[in-house]
């Protein structure tokens, strides 16, 4: 991961609904509609927040029927992490 992706990843993860949203998915997938029913957004409030997660690689996305359902993609949760790791605790 290079400094402009973890930028990016840092600067949507400033956000207080996305980290909402995230904490919700560590419990495993979730559907959109299940999203809506416990943050106080609108529908389109929370696609403009979930484009964001997907888009940056943290979340991802499978269309059920009507739904999405969404996921945390543990692969860059991971890069994201050890990128931070050694930013802050770095090997001499």
């Amino acid at each position: 991961m290079d400094h402009q992706q973890a930028v990016s990843l840092y600067q949507v993860l400033t956000d207080k609904t996305r980290l909402q949203i995230l904490q919700m998915l560590q419990a495993g997938e979730c559907c959109a509609c299940e999203l809506l029913k416990n943050l106080a957004i609108t529908q389109s409030t929370l696609s403009h927040h979930m484009k964001c997660l997907t888009e940056s690689g943290l979340v991802k996305g499978r269309k059920n029927g009507r739904w999405i359902h969404y996921s945390l993609n543990p692969i860059r949760a991971q890069e994201l992490s050890l990128f931070t790791q050694a930013l802050l605790f770095p090997q001499d």
